[in-house]
């Protein structure tokens, strides 16, 4: 991962973005952004409120355009492009939420498995089954018929991530998922996304302000203040060593 231009051999790419600037009225969110991501890494963005963030996960989940620039996803450019080619690259691309967004009229099971159905064509069997094997892995193998309601907050949040790996997607996104959660229900979702992340090859890149988790799970972690990467390296360098007065400042009042 590079945190500014010139960027690596595009060929070795999954996620990059090219001067991207997004605004939201007269605020400036993102302000010319370039950074890259390799296949298979895992990437956990920090810094305070406001500091472009989320926005990011945003834009590769195209629920926001933006104003400049552009960004591809494993050599497709999401922006600008037609809308037939944007859905396409979606697909490949999954994220979990800080609100779970579970429908609460479906059972578990089919809340994990209506998207593979309709988006990725796959037969209600082929579906279920890999519905089964990711509730397994998340813990809830045996709740398979329960409604949304019926479970806690942690365990709806466990199914949002085994729905979102239902896509098989190379991209799993993660915007703070731990935040809406009681304490007690923190852990046993950060150890499943543990295990995600050891066990698979999925790309992640990960909003958190859990930085215990941020530096078990990271190849690399990039410090953001004002819509721009203002350092970036690995855990061990980050959280111990960073050289920039805001990232201390920062990582002193979150730790």
């Amino acid at each position: 991962m590079s945190a500014a231009s010139p960027a690596p051999d595009p060929a070795a790419e999954l996620i990059r973005f090219d001067n991207v600037t997004k605004r939201f009225g007269g605020n400036t969110v993102l302000d010319d952004l370039c950074f890259s991501v390799r296949p298979g890494k895992h990437v956990t963005l920090i810094g305070p409120s406001g500091s472009g963030k989320t926005t990011i996960l945003r834009l590769l989940m195209t629920l926001v355009k933006p104003d400049e620039g552009t960004i591809t996803v494993n050599g497709d450019r999401l922006f600008p492009a037609d809308e037939k080619h944007v859905r396409d690259v979606r697909k490949n691309i999954g994220m979990v939420f800080q609100q779970f967004n579970l429908f609460p009229n479906m059972n578990v099971l089919r809340n994990v498995t209506e998207a593979p159905v309709r988006v990725l064509g796959l037969s209600r069997d082929e579906a279920e089954q890999r519905g089964r094997e990711l509730l397994d892995l998340v813990g809830l193998g045996d709740r398979c018929q329960a409604k949304p309601t019926q479970l806690s907050g942690g365990q709806q949040q466990r199914v949002a991530i085994a729905r979102a790996l239902a896509m098989r997607p190379q991209v799993l996104l993660l915007d703070e998922v731990t935040s809406a959660l009681d304490p007690e229900l923190v852990a046993g979702v950060l150890d499943v996304l543990r295990d995600i992340a050891r066990t698979t090859d999925i790309t992640m890149l990960c909003v958190t302000h859990e930085m215990n988790f941020a530096r078990d799970i990271s190849d690399d972690v990039m410090m953001f203040d004002s819509g721009k990467v203002i350092e970036s390296g690995s855990p061990e360098k980050m959280f111990t060593d960073p050289e920039h007065d805001r990232t201390r400042e920062f990582l002193g009042a979150v730790l």
